[in-house]
């Protein structure tokens, strides 16, 4: 795939985050964790090698869940199955 993007060093969930990316994040994003697949996650720094994910249910005081770093080796990947199965957008 020639028009495929290379992912980023960091990338999050949070629209409000600086190095949050919409369009990347449509085509399928996923995360292996020292060598596990992990759907839990909410940020990633691949230079650094940490993940970020919720602790549960817990809330800060703006709503947001509260977030553990994990450390470790970070590899992310694009979701071959949701670039395929993409539906395409509604003409106008």
């Amino acid at each position: 795939m020639a028009d495929t993007p290379t992912l980023p060093d960091r990338l999050s969930l949070d629209p409000a985050s600086p190095y949050f990316d919409q369009p990347l994040l449509e085509r399928g994003v996923r995360i292996r964790f020292n060598g596990k697949e992990r759907t839990n996650v909410e940020e990633y720094c691949i230079s650094e090698g940490w993940i970020k994910v919720a602790a549960g249910r817990s809330l800060d005081r703006r709503g947001r869940p509260m977030l553990l770093t994990l450390k470790g080796a970070v590899e992310p990947f694009f979701d071959e199955e949701a670039g395929e199965a993409a539906p395409e957008p509604p003409a106008a």
